[in-house]
């Protein structure tokens, strides 16, 4: 048996995780260490680079690496994302990062770039209409906002470069993170749209590029001593953790499709050629220079939490039990899953959430089924707006595991979806690009393997479809009762 092991390190919205692997993909060992996410003010999200994602990397590395069955000799790194993390030129934070799309804040700055540059223009040159997923936006917000944490500014960082970055001293971004940078990538060249840049945040540095399972660096002195990673190991530009997941997984080829039930759900789609829509993020892949087309939604576990908090923090297996006894069409309950806003297709950060249809003898169980059942048709909506491309379909994240929503989803939208057999996550992606890399694992390998798949039921799919036509209208019917309150809310903060 090999004692050569890749690390694979993800950090997550509420939690961070690690995996040690052998070059076959078989896992050895893994850890997670929950944080917080911090929300200051409504439209915001940050995490602190420091005290969440570096703490939870040394001591995810010290777990794993106290009794190593083996030697470290590659490294992966991925990470939420776009994030804008402003550091000074020894990496130290000079603020808290700014979050991907769930951080609302830049919505002015986002309606000037377009004004500047053009809507078409940017979609046509970044493949991506603006948005606040957007990397591009978040730097001109900091310029105008903090113009001395901007000054101050000798890099900018996303979760899995600020660690690579603490792990080598070495300052990269890979080519997928930086195609969520609109309006600063070149979508066709794979390169920094430079002559843009200053319309966006004059004077911000940009970083050199690099493609995902590329070595970028190897681990310095103060790296292995916070870590107890070995100095000289291997270390990969890594990735946002969407997009590892999906390449442990093997969604790789164009046709492939991986459906991520996590706090957010988020879909990434590889594909031929591009097809520009600016509901729709299309963005350069894992493999070197690869398409594709994303779609994610703001809220989607998250909601799932919150019914479970309101309900008394009741275990989520009686929830899915008493949702299970629910018909289909929780008997009459509509919900829009917009609880913080909408990413794809809507694009509205002022959406928010609505439950039609309430009476006195809903319960819990009705509560909790038309929540699945309302990201289920927001799936629907995407998986629409990204085209009909996909010849197979991968499940995976958290709630993929339970069943019920998996179900619902499958009967929601028609489709056939497959179960890993390894569920790890983005950590395992970052092993294997991590592999790849260093150039122990074949680049065309996946490791992950199936073990079932979810068959819709088909003498559900009449009132689904007539449940997702009331879908579809209830956004425009509700959408300035909705932006008049979100309004409100914001005026209070």
């Amino acid at each position: 048996m090999s004692d050569e092991l890749l690390l694979g390190i993800d950090i997550g919205t509420a939690s961070s995780k690690a995996v040690l692997a052998r070059p076959d993909g078989e896992v050895v060992a893994r850890a997670t260490r929950a944080h917080e996410l911090s929300l200051p003010r409504p439209g915001w999200a940050e995490h602190d680079p420091e005290a969440v994602w570096w703490t939870d990397v040394c001591a995810l590395c010290r777990e794993l690496l106290a009794h190593p069955p083996g030697t470290v000799r590659s490294v992966g790194v991925s990470g939420i994302g776009p994030c804008v993390a402003p550091c000074d030129e020894h990496d130290r934070p000079l603020r808290p990062a700014i979050l991907y799309g769930i951080d609302t804040r830049a919505t002015a700055e986002i309606e000037e770039l377009e004004r500047h540059l053009g809507r078409d223009a940017i979609l046509a040159r970044c493949g991506s209409a603006l948005s606040t997923q957007a990397g591009g936006p978040k730097l001109a917000w900091l310029a105008r906002h903090e113009p001395d944490v901007q000054a101050a500014m000798a890099r900018w960082h996303m979760a899995s470069s600020f660690v690579v970055a603490r792990l080598t001293g070495e300052w990269a971004l890979d080519h997928h993170s930086a195609s969520q940078c609109d309006p600063l990538y070149d979508l066709d060249a794979c390169a920094w749209a430079e002559d843009w840049a200053d319309a966006v945040a004059p004077g911000a540095p940009l970083p050199p590029l690099a493609w995902p399972g590329e070595v970028v660096g190897t681990v310095h002195a103060a790296g292995a001593a916070a870590t107890g990673i070995p100095i000289g190991t291997p270390v990969v530009a890594g990735t946002v953790d969407a997009w590892a997941e999906a390449h442990s997984i093997g969604v790789s080829a164009p046709g492939d499709l991986m459906l991520m039930y996590g706090s957010t759900m988020f879909i990434v789609a590889v594909v031929l050629a591009r097809r520009d829509d600016p509901a729709i993020w299309t963005t350069r892949g894992v493999v070197p220079g690869s398409l594709t087309r994303a779609a994610g939604m703001a809220t989607s576990g998250s909601i799932t939490s919150w019914v479970r908090e309101l309900a008394g923090d009741v275990p989520y297996a009686q929830l899915s039990a008493e949702a299970e006894r629910t018909p289909p069409g929780a008997s009459g309950l509509l919900v829009l899953p917009y609880f913080a806003g909408e990413r794809t297709p809507i694009a509205d950060p002022h959406a928010r959430g609505v439950v039609a249809g309430l009476t006195l003898r809903h319960g819990r169980g009705h509560l909790y089924r038309a929540v699945l059942e309302g990201v289920a048709f927001g799936v629907r909506h995407n998986l629409e707006a990204l085209g009909d491309t996909a010849r197979r379909v991968v499940a995976v994240g958290g709630g993929s595991a339970g069943g019920l929503w998996t179900q619902i989803v499958s009967d929601v939208c028609g489709i056939v979806q497959e179960l890993p057999r390894e569920t790890i996550g983005a950590s395992y992606g970052d092993a294997l690009l991590a592999g790849q890399g260093a150039g122990l694992v074949d680049p065309d390998t996946a490791w992950a393997k199936p073990a079932a798949t979810i068959e819709p039921v088909g003498d559900r799919a009449v009132l689904y479809d007539e449940s997702y036509a009331l879908y579809r209208e209830l956004y425009p019917a509700t959408r300035p009762i909705a932006h008049a309150l979100a309004a409100r809310q914001e005026a209070e903060a």
